[in-house]
């Protein structure tokens, strides 16, 4: 009886230390608009560095970063990294949208090149095919600027508010924003991969965040929108991951655009000077999968806005991770963690 028990016991100690190999993994990552190749802001492709080696993601998705020289050079921020002690991967797409990793790239494809445009870029991460794509998309056409009582493709003030849902929607749809969801849509319905995401500024908000909750709200002035980008995407499968962690849109808004940036003047960081204009456009899409788990989503970025041409800290219930130096856009950055 007594080897009976010291063998369970042995048995189960060998299985506790056996599962130490079991722990679940993370795969984290960062979303961020550079701002005009992070020209914008003195010093603002070292603060990219700097963000990037503070939040240490595992993927980083950027727009607005053109890989040449004179741009956002890909060589130079991996040198970067590299010399911070960060080592990432990345192949440099000919669009304005970057992806760098710590693990290998498989290949990278463009999916969508007009108006700005898409990639999809296949990832090793450990034994695991996950397929990642990022975007930037049309700015025109910005119809959340209509209910507000500016003009979405001049950017001037119109006569009345538009908050009339049809009328919005025609704008909104004359953008090239829809083209490209669905051509990424359309590429991922054919990928055979452990896990998918999409990532970017997409230059428009979601459906979830222009409901009859806030219609009264943030100058929506009672216009509840379908946003086509967000609809198409959850019509697919795809899920918001900042949504997904924190479903209320009054209590966790979660906005993007106009971040305050110190570094700059507020006539730089708005395009609705009396209104305001705070919206959520930078987004990390996923498709939920078997084994993979949304375990965390944070704001990355001054908490403060820029609201009727004003510097308003926010005093949301979102979670934010603020720079420790030189903020680099006028966009706020997300962040997203998941266990598999």
């Amino acid at each position: 009886m007594k080897h009976h028990i010291r063998h369970i016991v042995l048995s189960l100690v060998l299985l506790l230390i056996g599962c130490t190999s079991c722990k679940a993994r993370e795969l984290s990552v960062m979303q961020l608009n550079v701002w005009m190749e992070a020209k914008n802001v003195e010093n603002g492709f070292s603060a990219v560095v700097d963000e990037t080696v503070r939040i240490n993601p595992d993927i980083v998705l950027l727009s607005e970063a053109h890989n040449r020289e004179d741009a956002f050079s890909i060589p130079a921020f991996l040198d970067s990294l590299r010399a911070r002690g960060m080592e990432y991967h990345s192949v440099g797409s000919p669009l304005d949208v970057q992806l760098v990793s710590k693990y290998p790239v498989v290949e990278q494809d463009v999916v969508w090149n007009e108006h700005n445009g898409a990639i999809r870029t296949t990832l090793d991460v450990l034994g695991k095919k996950v397929v990642v794509y990022t975007g930037h998309l049309d700015y025109t056409h910005y119809e959340c600027y209509l209910p507000r009582g500016y003009s979405g493709t001049t950017w001037k003030k119109i006569d009345a508010p538009v908050t009339d849902t049809d009328s919005i929607m025609a704008g909104n749809d004359m953008s090239h924003r829809d083209e490209a969801v669905r051509a990424i849509i359309a590429d991922a319905k054919n990928q055979q991969a452990d896990f998918i995401l999409l990532g970017g500024d997409f230059n428009e908000p979601s459906h979830l965040d222009w409901g009859e909750d806030t219609k009264n709200l943030r100058d929506h002035n009672g216009a509840v929108v379908p946003w086509s980008c967000s609809s198409l995407l959850y019509e697919a499968g795809f899920r918001d991951a900042y949504r997904e962690m924190y479903p209320n849109p009054v209590t966790h808004p979660g906005f993007t655009f106009p971040s305050d940036n110190p570094a700059k003047p507020v006539e730089k960081l708005t395009w609705a000077p009396d209104a305001d204009e705070r919206d959520r456009i930078d987004f990390i899409y996923y498709i939920p999968a078997d084994g993979w788990t949304l375990t965390d989503a944070v704001i990355v970025g001054p908490k403060a806005s820029i609201v009727r041409s004003e510097r308003v800290p926010e005093h949301t219930k979102d979670v934010f991770s603020v720079p420790g130096g030189t903020w680099p856009s006028d966009h706020k950055g997300v962040f997203v963690r998941f266990s598999y």
